[in-house]
């Protein structure tokens, strides 16, 4: 597979979850079957020990990193497996590996991820956060010696740091950076990142929203930029989001249909959106809203995802590694809200026919 060819073809990458038993050790079969779900689903891959995975699987000391890098590449080939193209081939596939910490740890992620097939490495900074520009750009390519990466701004309520256009036109000039996830929930951020891509003539670096409160927003606009003296315009072509972790096969449908419009807009974007847009792209926020505990802080970001799948039967509970983490007051009255008002956005009938084959 090109790695390089698939992600800028645009997919839905869902950031995987950690399914968990009562007593919080690794639930092996609910985590297969939500492997399963995301392939049958038609998502274009997956990424892994990312912040939905939960950045506590990186710690020596919870011993989950490799374990679930391992069962998530080996369940994703035998699923594909049983889906081939025309060809006789499985169908491209991209495998994401979170890789966290200083650049040794980094590194060392990058190997174990390397080693089990994974094609690239979402490269979190959160780590460095007193490292100047030059540090962090040295730490990538360090990272890149190893994996193909894709930069990630990791939104600072989450953890994430502010990240200025000088870094991210200095990362575009490394070779093996293959996509970037835009997270930093700001639209003035996020234009600094796709301006400073265009400026180093990077049309093959594919750009993903990360931005789960503008995930359609960002997918339908056409980004007019300045490069080698003259406008261009440029497009995040899919998403590597939490946000798509659930009702994932209503997700892969509407990014179709995102392809869809942005194919009417015309290559030189002028063409009109429908104004139905705005609204399918107000309900889905709205909807993240409740799944990503906005109100408050999205303290109940993960558990949110996990109820959502929970109601699903895809998972047995909303643990997470961290006791501290539960549903907010009232969250769960907002998804009952937003279930109610937005159906068109779930995938409740599809996960019913298939959950059993699932979970075997």
């Amino acid at each position: 597979m090109n790695v390089r060819r698939h992600l800028l073809d645009g997919h839905v990458i869902p950031a995987h979850p950690l399914a968990l038993t009562p007593t919080r050790e690794l639930d092996e079969r609910h985590q297969r079957a939500l492997t399963r779900y995301y392939v049958a689903s038609g998502a274009g891959g997956i990424a892994v020990g990312v912040h939905t995975t939960q950045f506590a699987i990186h710690a020596p000391q919870v011993g989950l990193y490799r374990p679930v890098l391992e069962l998530a590449a080996e369940t994703a080939r035998d699923a594909l497996a049983r889906e081939t193209t025309p060809g006789g081939a499985p169908r491209p596939f991209v495998l994401v590996a979170g890789l966290v910490g200083d650049t040794r740890q980094a590194v060392h992620e990058a190997e174990i991820a390397r080693a089990r097939g994974y094609h690239a490495g979402l490269l979190s900074l959160a780590a460095m956060a007193d490292a100047d520009d030059a540090a962090l750009v040295r730490h990538a390519r360090a990272v890149a010696e190893v994996l193909p990466i894709v930069g990630f701004y990791l939104q600072p309520a989450v953890g994430g740091r502010t990240l200025v256009h000088r870094f991210w036109r200095e990362l575009a000039e490394i070779p093996n950076l293959v996509a970037i996830k835009i997270a930093p929930f700001d639209r003035y951020r996020t234009i600094d990142v796709v301006r400073a891509v265009a400026e180093a003539g990077r049309d093959d670096v594919a750009l993903y929203t990360g931005n789960d409160d503008s995930i359609l927003v960002d997918l339908l606009t056409p980004f007019p930029v300045h490069a080698g003296g003259r406008r261009v315009l440029r497009r995040m072509v899919g998403g590597l989001l939490g946000q798509w972790a659930v009702w994932t096969r209503a997700a892969v449908e509407q990014l179709d249909d995102v392809k869809a419009a942005v194919a009417a807009q015309g290559a030189d974007g002028t063409g009109a959106v429908a104004a139905g847009w705005l609204a399918r792209a107000a309900a889905l926020t709205d909807a993240n809203g409740a799944i990503f505990d906005a109100r408050n802080g999205y303290a109940g970001c993960l558990p949110g995802i996990h109820e959502v799948l929970r109601r699903q039967g895809l998972m047995r509970g909303v643990w997470t590694l961290e006791p501290h983490e539960r549903l907010s007051p009232g969250q769960s009255e907002e998804l009952d809200r937003v279930l109610r008002s937005y159906p068109e956005l779930t995938d409740d009938d599809f996960v019913a026919e298939h959950r059993d084959e699932w979970l075997r």
